[in-house]
């Protein structure tokens, strides 16, 4: 199969979005089929062709959210050769800028197109209203979200149940949703592919000791990733233990505020900022903690998580519906609703080595059904259902259809 897959974000921009799409890209390329990217350029105003990776990146304007730029709906320069690649079907992963350009795409092609929805907007409203007019805004957001991948696109996908209900119940969606957890490479942060002396070099690098107990977080240093939350009880945690460390991965706007509230808590050095990590490095620092946490309430599913469990690493997380197919309390980690609760469980696996080793081992075999190749399997029987019986080019696809059609139908993958 010919696929083209159109995002707005892409290495080398780093988050979770970025990180799913490379992991169905390898994983589909994995599989025999063919994949296409239409992304923005990171680096400044030009278009851009890599004919060897098959990648076409537009001029895109910096739009002052983060890195996030925003392209125009129909470069030219792009449409014929999109024309070109011939695909079967177009995946958007976002509903502006290149995600219209989709959907332009699609329906100038006449080929289905699949919506793969990753960002509960109204959760980041604030950073365009500044605090004002935030309920119109949420409102304008849920029009253009519904209209984006109700009026516009033939499958959707969500990865969690979270999201599913937002569509169901408060969009009041009524055409398919496809519940399909995004998957990981969870091979790269298996302890056994990282090398234990580049670990030690890092804990060296970062000032921790084989005596300290290291709780994990990752993610975007923003106001709704909760990080507050983890450095306010940081002090009690500390108290307890005085060689307990956060270690926090990521850059944001609020980086600077997370300092000077650890430093002013009288915790500076017990809470390590890394800054920005290259994507092509991370997977050696899940293996310095003993612990993942997170308090954030604005995630569609959590990767990180996920990274966390395949290095087996368990995980404490705030009791969020897009936690709890990942978290199961007392197996892989625990789920918290209060401050109590968070130092309760830390403090648990803190004194118990035993404890430990159990949600250690657990969530390694938790992480190993979020591979990438189920992923891709999953994504691809929504595909087939959104060609509607409409064969694909290339032999093996033609003759393999019908049969995995029927299994599609078999399997049931309408409205779940």
């Amino acid at each position: 199969m010919r696929i083209g897959i159109f995002t707005d974000t892409y290495p080398p921009f780093i988050n979770g979005v970025s990180t799913s799409i490379v992991m169905l890209e390898n994983a589909l390329r994995k599989l025999g089929h063919q994949v296409f990217i239409v992304t923005v350029n990171p680096e400044d105003m030009h278009y851009h062709f890599d004919k060897d990776d098959r990648i076409i990146r537009l001029p895109g304007i910096p739009i002052g959210i983060y890195d996030y730029r925003l392209t125009g709906v129909y470069p030219l320069k792009a449409v014929s050769k999109i024309k070109d690649w011939n695909l079967d079907i177009i995946h958007s992963h976002t509903e502006f800028g290149v995600g219209t350009f989709a959907r332009i795409m699609a329906k100038q092609l006449d080929i289905p197109i699949v919506h793969t929805y990753h960002t509960m907007y109204e959760d980041y409203i604030h950073y365009i209203t500044k605090g004002y007019f935030d309920a119109p805004s949420k409102k304008i957001v849920e029009h253009l979200t519904k209209f984006y991948c109700d009026k516009t696109v033939t499958e959707l996908i969500v990865p969690t149940k979270k999201t599913y209900d937002l569509f169901k119940e408060k969009y009041e969606y009524t055409r398919n949703i496809h519940i399909v957890p995004t998957g990981i490479e969870v091979e790269r942060f298996y302890r056994e592919n990282c090398k234990q002396e580049e670990t030690d070099i890092l804990k060296s690098q970062l000032g921790i000791e084989e005596k300290d107990f290291v709780l994990l977080f990752v993610g975007r240093l923003a106001s709704e990733k909760n990080v507050t939350f983890l450095i306010e009880n940081q002090v009690d945690l500390v108290k307890k233990n005085k060689h307990c460390k956060l270690l926090i991965i990521g850059d944001g706007p609020d980086i600077d505020l997370f300092k000077r509230q650890a430093n002013k808590l009288g915790i500076g050095n017990n809470v390590i900022f890394t800054g920005k990590i290259p994507w092509e490095q991370i997977h050696k620092y899940y293996q310095i903690p003993q612990v993942f946490v997170t308090a954030s309430h604005t995630e569609t599913q959590g990767l990180t998580l996920l990274e966390a469990m395949a290095a087996s690493v368990p995980v404490v997380a705030l009791d969020d519906e897009a936690f709890r197919d990942v978290v199961i309390n007392d197996l892989n980690g625990y789920l918290f609703t209060n401050k109590k609760e968070y130092k309760a469980a830390i403090t648990k696996i803190m004194n118990s080595p035993t404890i430990l080793e159990r949600l250690q081992r657990q969530a390694r075999i938790n992480a190993e059904s979020h591979s990438a190749k189920y992923y891709a399997e999953k994504v691809l029987d929504v595909y087939y259902t959104a060609l509607g019986g409409k064969p694909v080019e290339g032999s093996n696809e033609k003759k393999t259809f019908l049969s995995t059609m029927k299994s599609v139908v078999k399997k049931g993958f309408h409205g779940k």
